[in-house]
């Protein structure tokens, strides 16, 4: 069995004394590992860091083994996220949610697409939170967890949608939310695609999908914790306020 694919790396581990396993999210066949030979060494190592986009053929005996990959790298993105606090935090947080979230060897082609996207903007700081944010949304809906944000769920109206529901995903007028406003989740115009990202907003809408991530999303992969490196990523960008 083998097959060839371009990929943004996860995570690396070390595998023995020169050998490392890889864990990369590849179109074609989704979050994938596999064993790199001397890939803890001086030569290969530097460039296995997380982000890092990949030329990657796989080979294996039988389709369920681990495999071993071979690696070319294409370009390294580990720059960009050293040079600023908030965009190596915000690189850990995407690797760690695809890690945590995707399944095996499924292919997610669309939110690949988007994930290369948001990472190729790591080095624009005014317009990566705003980018991270909408990369969530497109998260949660790939995962099916899709927010209904285009109309009231208790009218029907379109205009004045200012909170979501925490159990529907569902938007909320400001007039039907009433005595119920202080129970339901921010809904800032960012969510909906509108307006400049300001930062608060942004912040409003973390608060929103980070909800939806923790509270069904990984509720429903076993109720097990989300990756601690979201919660840094929002704290970092929360001090930027």
């Amino acid at each position: 069995m083998d097959w060839r694919d371009e990929g943004i790396l996860l995570n690396t581990r070390r595998h023995g004394e020169t050998a490392a396993i890889i864990e990369v999210f590849t179109p074609e066949h989704g979050r994938h590992s596999g064993v790199v030979r001397g890939g803890a060494s001086r030569k290969i190592a530097p460039f296995l860091q997380p982000g890092a986009q990949l030329d990657l053929t796989w080979r294996a005996r039988l389709e369920d083994h681990i495999g071993s990959f071979q690696v070319e790298p294409l370009r390294s993105r580990a720059a960009a996220a050293l040079g600023d606090r908030l965009a190596l935090a915000g690189l850990n947080a995407v690797t760690a949610l695809l890690g945590f979230c995707l399944p095996e060897r499924e292919a997610h082609q669309r939110l690949y697409a988007r994930t290369e996207q948001l990472l190729d903007l790591l080095d624009q700081t005014t317009l990566w939170p705003l980018a991270y944010l909408r990369w969530e949304l497109a998260l949660l809906e790939e995962m099916g967890y899709a927010l209904a944000l285009d109309r009231c769920a208790v009218t029907g109206t379109q205009e004045d949608l200012a909170y979501v529901s925490p159990k529907t995903g569902r938007a909320v007028s400001r007039a039907a939310a009433g005595e119920w406003a202080a129970r339901l989740l921010p809904l800032p115009d960012v969510l909906r695609g509108q307006g400049a990202g300001a930062d608060a907003e942004v912040a409003e809408g973390l608060r929103t999908t980070g909800h939806f991530l923790t509270h069904h999303l990984a509720q429903d992969l076993g109720n097990t914790p989300l990756p601690a490196a979201r919660a840094r990523f929002v704290e970092a960008f929360n001090r930027r306020l």
